[in-house]
């Protein structure tokens, strides 16, 4: 019995001994353990982010023009640094945003090898701030396209572009946010947020993940002065492949329009409404002869679900819509004078000018 428990109390001692000298060869060679393991911590990270550059930061160019002359006036200005742009493909399309080409004329691109060529506006969507130009060169650098639905929170993005006209400039941060709305920048928002230092000049050029693929358009920063401070916005590149497909299919982007002008509704309206759910939007106006008014719409009418799906935002509603297709029946609920209603409209075409 005695030998017993002299074998067991050896063979404890033992195993203890052992796990004790595996901890210690982790701490100290965390590598032996397998890829994705957590204690392996943070040995996966890349040292450096220089092959997604290199993968990315041919196809980022410059964009140079002069503002427009109104008629009447012969007085030009000298061609300048507009802002920056991305190569799409080898047939020379090139994505930036609206803002930096409108009001602009003889716009040329310029690549980062020294080469140039004038660019032609294939269309324009200042809806969502895109704008697609071409170009035609031999042997143009392309990028690879990302999703911009996989980003969490916590990636690690790269920004490019041409900040302040000193040259091509890599910047890297973290997305810091996504789908941020509600910032008027433009009509469609749904925003990538990063930290990645975004810039004048910067605008148009690429968001790109720590692969050297590119998830966004970069479009402003949030500034209370004219410098960076840490908060910069992206257009998803899910949103722009859209946008590019309509322009280029069609030359404009068709989006679905029912014909009213709306508002959040607030917790305490909704209450002072007797509403069930403390959510919804408004109704503020109706235009006379739009797919709303004819379905019977009116003003302070309470929507409360597109498609028997909750409507918080008065923006959830419009990118609900607008992703409508012209001819597609949409069914609205809510409240009127305390009274539920329910009725279905046929979406038209957004007017191109509103």
């Amino acid at each position: 019995m005695g030998s017993a428990r002299h074998t067991l109390s050896f063979l404890l001692q033992s195993a203890v001994a052992g796990l004790a000298v595996a901890f210690v060869a982790v701490l100290l060679f965390p590598d032996l353990l397998p890829e994705g393991h957590p204690l392996r911590g943070g040995q996966s990270a890349p040292a450096s982010y220089a092959s997604a550059v290199a993968a990315t930061a041919p196809a980022v160019v410059t964009l140079v023009g002069r503002p427009a002359v109104p008629a009447g006036f012969a007085e030009r200005q000298a061609p300048g640094s507009l802002g920056s742009g991305v190569v799409m493909n080898g047939e020379g399309f090139v994505i930036t945003n609206h803002h930096v080409i409108a009001g602009t004329e003889d716009l040329e691109v310029v690549l980062v090898d020294g080469r140039r060529a004038p660019a032609r506006l294939v269309g324009t969507d200042p809806d969502t701030d895109v704008a697609l130009l071409r170009i035609e060169l031999p042997d143009l650098p392309s990028i690879r396209v990302g999703r911009s639905d996989q980003l969490e929170v916590g990636d690690v993005v790269l920004a490019i572009g041409n900040p302040f006209s000193i040259g091509q400039t890599v910047t890297q941060g973290i997305v810091s946010g996504t789908g941020r709305g509600q910032l008027g920048l433009s009509q469609f928002e749904n925003f990538i947020q990063t930290d990645a230092a975004i810039n004048v000049g910067n605008s148009g050029g690429a968001l790109v993940n720590a692969r050297g693929e590119l998830v966004g358009i970069n479009t402003a920063f949030f500034s209370r002065r004219l410098d960076s401070e840490g908060i910069g916005f992206a257009i998803p590149i899910n949103l722009v492949r859209g946008v590019m497909e309509d322009l280029l299919e069609y030359g404009r982007v068709i989006r679905g329009w029912l014909g009213v002008g709306t508002q959040t509704l607030t917790p305490d309206q909704a209450r002072a409404l007797g509403l069930a759910e403390p959510y919804g939007i408004i109704l503020t106006t109706v235009q006379p002869g739009s797919p709303a008014d004819r379905a019977g719409l009116r003003p302070n009418d309470v929507i409360t679900h597109v498609n028997d799906q909750p409507v918080v935002v008065w923006q959830d509603a419009l990118r609900s819509i607008a992703a409508m297709r012209p001819g597609t029946r949409v069914t609205l609920s809510g409240s009127r004078r305390g009274q539920g209603f329910r009725v279905e409209a046929e979406v038209a075409e957004r007017p191109s000018r509103l």
